[in-house]
């Protein structure tokens, strides 16, 4: 039976809340051994999912009887450990840009970073990469990590090409990581681009929306932006579409470090393809900031960050509701499908959004609870620094007015404990004083999408 067939949302709820052409690459050799890389060693499964899920409302009680609106946390955490020395294994592809203006150092420093991923990987991790210009190829099909030098050496043999076909080269990396079928593998493409999109499809629009098939496929893609020439708005939208984390490099010696991060992280992904499924009751409105897609205006489709180890994404939604009467009920039916890296099956939460309406004054008027308050206070900073941004670049912002309002930003994050994020806005406001308005807003997009995101450690 039909989810929506047995449960109506609007129902009251009696009982409490609950890649020989020099300009080509060439493809690499399949490695010896005769190894099937399609293959896949699963994960021994885990007697838990991989994720847990609460829902807190902002007061425990709303008035009745007139206009009224309230906040819910939603907060999905992820298991805190595993076995000791045990990892997720992965399903990589490196999507590299060797167009002209990656000669020199930034090629090599991008060259340094691959190896060192390969060195990191083991023979249950499956690996392709994939390398665009304007031509796209496959410098290596997905295979097993057991031949490491050779590898190496393909990636070291790399050239720069010409103009940056960044679609096709996106499109190649989908086409390499899907080939491998195993639900207990963290599926990511790697993107690396210096620059504009100059060959092939070009528009900005079209580019988001490739990221977004590709995610819709079950492939999560991360884009990493080096020097000053790329369009930080456009690779942040596509790492947002393709529900993957967006990196800025001021530096070609940061390259293998940011890797480094990436792929730390992705081996301890736990649950993926995160989907959140809502449903509001016919009498409530949704009125949260999120990315979201659906078939109504009551129903929504919210994509989530994957979640590794030990960390949380909170996920604040505002409900407005008209005049109502006394009792609990549901406001929203919700419902959470992911990819459990844990189990290896896809699994689903069900989740209820309760609401108690009340005639009492003490009751409605209590202070909300801190838990959504903080969370939706990290949720405001974004909006905050897009503000910032805007500001900048429309030159309706003075710097010392920037600075300010970045300040401000900057000592919320730190009270929240989002470090990291404070420490971005900190690498943005050096940016700013020292007259580099462009690193300082690449850098403000990459929090803008972490806040977004709502991930934070456990």
């Amino acid at each position: 039976m039909d989810r929506t067939q047995r449960f109506d949302p609007n129902q009251t709820v009696m009982a409490g809340p609950p890649s020989a052409d020099p300009m080509r690459t060439q493809m690499m050799a399949a490695a010896p051994g005769g190894l099937d890389p399609m293959r896949a060693t699963a994960m021994a499964a885990m007697p838990t999912k991989a994720l847990e899920a609460t829902i807190v409302p902002g007061r425990e009680a709303t008035m009745a009887n007139g206009p009224a609106r309230e906040q819910f946390l939603l907060e999905l955490r992820a298991a805190g450990t595993g076995a000791p020395g045990t990892r997720t294994p992965l399903n990589l592809c490196l999507v590299i840009d060797r167009s002209g203006s990656m000669e020199g150092a930034p090629l090599q420093y991008v060259k340094q970073a691959c190896s060192y991923v390969v060195d990191l990987l083991t023979p249950n991790d499956v690996l392709s990469i994939v390398t665009f210009e304007e031509a796209v190829d496959v410098l290596m099909p997905p295979q097993r990590v057991t031949a490491k030098e050779p590898i190496k050496q393909g990636i070291e043999r790399l050239v720069c090409g010409n103009t940056t076909n960044l679609y096709d080269g996106i499109l190649l990396g989908l086409q390499q990581v899907v080939q491998v079928e195993d639900p207990g593998r963290a599926t990511r493409l790697v993107v690396f681009s210096d620059g504009e999109p100059t060959a092939g499809i070009k528009d900005f629009a079209a580019l988001v929306q490739h990221a977004g098939d590709v995610k819709a496929r079950g492939v999560t893609a991360t884009f990493l932006g080096f020097g000053p020439d790329y369009n930080e708005e456009l690779l942040a939208a596509m790492a947002k579409r393709a529900g993957g984390n967006y990196y800025y490099i001021p530096r070609p010696e940061m390259i293998p470090e940011v890797f480094r991060s990436e792929l730390e992280a992705l081996m301890t992904v736990v649950a993926r393809n995160l989907r959140l499924e809502l449903k509001t009751s016919r009498w409530v409105s949704l009125r949260s900031q999120h990315d979201r897609q659906g078939a109504s205006d009551r129903e929504h489709a919210i994509a989530l960050a994957d979640l590794e180890r030990g960390t949380v994404i909170e996920q604040v939604f505002d409900f407005d509701f008209p005049n109502h009467p006394l009792g609990h009920y549901r406001v929203a039916d919700g419902r959470l499908v992911y990819d459990d890296l844990l189990t290896g099956r896809t699994e689903t939460l069900d989740l209820d959004f309760v609401m108690e309406f009340t005639a009492e004054v003490s009751r409605y008027s209590k202070p909300a609870d801190p838990r959504v308050g903080q969370a939706a206070q990290v949720a405001g900073a974004s909006r905050a620094v897009e503000k910032t941004i805007l500001g900048l670049k429309t030159q309706q912002l003075t710097r010392a007015a920037a600075v300010a309002d970045l300040q401000k930003t900057q000592m919320l994050l730190l009270q929240e404990g989002r470090v990291a994020e404070a420490q971005e806005v900190t690498q943005a406001l050096r940016a700013i004083q020292s007259g580099d308005q462009g690193s300082a807003e690449k850098t403000l997009i990459g929090t803008m999408l972490h806040l977004d995101q709502g991930k934070k450690q456990g």
